[in-house]
């Protein structure tokens, strides 16, 4: 029996929905405690929502007992201090499992692509229940940044990049679409990122938020594509080659 999955991800693995309007407070998320968590790039994390209530990130299986990436335990002293972004993780109304708001340093475009990654939702997730994906809702207005997608991580013409201007919300089947951000700062960027299970009410809320896929890309110039291609498949081979393995063969727990 497969994992029940939302028809509305088939196409392209991923939906974009309206922004969600009202700007949240910066010190729901300046006054989080953070870990040193690393995730595409130079990133801390600060969590809402862990596997037993603790601050920290690690992924559910860890644990004794361990467990799929859902039924996450909140953190009364992270979520005392941020009201609004717990609000608006709960508001679809489906399980959660990993809730956090990820703070990532500017980097390049060969960094995004070079960090790209899979993660690892999935693991102990029960055949017949929901199939775990990721909504991304953006804090910092960041229009020059972009949430790089693809399909294939070699491909280029996969590639599909969605700007991330404060409000900006989207869903992914994260452990389908190869993913990273290409920040262009000059200050951290911040998001929340949260695990749901799919499934009714998940969907409900999803329709009820102006879902699209319809993206058009910003336009790249050519030679910088290129290159940055070329610097990000050179660090990933020396990576390869330092680990006698390709990392990227490997979910990210992240």
């Amino acid at each position: 029996m497969a994992h029940y999955k939302m028809p509305i991800l088939e196409e392209k693995g991923f939906v974009v929905l309206d922004s969600y309007g009202d700007l949240v407070d910066p010190r729901e998320w300046q006054s989080l405690e953070y870990v040193d968590w690393k995730s595409s790039g130079d990133t801390r994390f600060a969590p809402l929502a862990s596997a037993y209530g603790d601050i920290e990130c690690n992924g559910f299986w860890h644990f004794d007992p361990p467990k799929p990436d859902k039924d996450g335990v909140w953190i009364e002293s992270q979520t005392e201090k941020s009201p609004t972004l717990t609000w608006r993780a709960q508001e679809p109304g489906a399980n959660i499992g990993r809730c956090r708001i990820i703070e990532l340093q500017p980097n390049s475009y060969a960094d995004a692509l070079y960090n790209s990654h899979l993660d690892d939702n999935n693991r102990l997730n029960p055949d017949g229940e929901g199939w775990i994906i990721r909504c991304f809702m953006q804090l910092t207005h960041n229009p020059n940044s972009y949430m790089i997608l693809r399909e294939d991580i070699n491909d280029p013409t996969t590639e599909t990049r969605i700007a991330l201007p404060a409000g900006a919300q989207l869903v992914v089947d994260s452990e389908r679409m190869w993913h990273s951000v290409w920040h262009q700062g000059p200050e951290p960027r911040y998001c929340l990122i949260t695990s749901y299970e799919s499934g009714p009410e998940l969907e409900k809320w999803v329709a009820e938020n102006g879902p699209h896929t319809d993206v058009s890309s910003p336009a790249l110039d050519s030679d910088f594509a290129v290159e940055m291609e070329r610097e990000a498949h050179a660090r990933r081979d020396a990576r390869t080659a330092f680990y006698g393995y390709d990392p990227t063969t490997v979910m990210s727990e992240a």
